[in-house]
């Protein structure tokens, strides 16, 4: 019986490793959340969540959550505050576009539409880029611009992130009765589970472009295959 319970513990059996996940993905979200009371470090904290989802999923979980999330946050923050001030000014910027044509009405208020559009590409890219600039060193640019590639690589993908990265957040402020317990979900394990979703959806489209004989170390990113990205547009295009 103790040879049973011991094995049933053990690091390596399948009770073992799934606690190891949650414990993973619990004290990401947990430094996440600490990280984030500051306002304007919510994007570097985003960044270095998606880091240690990463992390986790090319190292088979043999990971320190909370070493890594500093990684991550300290190599990505400068990246990530600008990502992050870009974000809320084009929010502001589009929220109040909409806001002057529904007021207006009339031919002035069908230009809500394409601001409807453009509010949808650029919610795309910014959950794109988090990931991105976890996993790949590069300028702003670069990083908006491989972000653009992977959401149009497997708009499948795209889809199943975006339902599971917006349609939570929605349901917590829409339904009043059960807010309590989705903070409280979202405080604990929210934020890593949706990053960790999003790191196992996208780490096969990047594994391609990352260095197999550089892997990352001591918070190393790697060069984006800019080779790679051409020769997978041109298949898309059909060229």
């Amino acid at each position: 019986m103790n040879e049973f319970i011991r094995g049933f513990l053990d690091n390596d059996s399948t009770f073992g490793r799934l606690m190891n996940k949650c414990y993973i993905i619990i004290a990401a979200n947990i430094t996440f959340m600490i990280f984030s009371i500051p306002f304007f470090t919510i994007g570097p904290g985003f960044i270095a969540l998606y880091h240690v989802m990463l992390r986790a999923l090319r190292e088979d979980y043999d990971i320190n959550p909370f070493k890594e999330f500093w990684k991550g946050f300290k190599s990505n923050f400068k990246q990530g505050m600008v990502i992050w001030i870009l974000a809320i000014l084009f929010a502001i910027v589009i929220l109040g576009d909409v806001q002057i044509c529904q007021q207006a009405g009339g031919f002035i208020g069908m230009f809500r539409y394409p601001l409807y559009m453009m509010g949808l590409i650029g919610l795309i890219l910014f959950l794109f880029v988090l990931p991105v600039t976890a996993a790949f060193a590069d300028d702003i640019k670069g990083l908006f611009r491989n972000a653009f590639y992977f959401a149009a690589k497997k708009p499948f993908k795209l889809l199943v992130i975006l339902f599971f990265d917006v349609f939570p957040l929605y349901l917590t402020y829409t339904d009043p009765q059960y807010m309590p317990l989705y903070g409280f979900l979202w405080i604990t394990c929210g934020f890593g589970l949706v990053s960790m979703l999003g790191a196992a959806l996208l780490l096969p489209e990047f594994k391609p472009f990352l260095d197999k004989d550089h892997p990352h170390d001591e918070g190393d990113y790697d060069d984006f295959d800019e080779a790679k990205m051409m020769e997978d547009l041109r298949k898309m295009d059909g060229l």
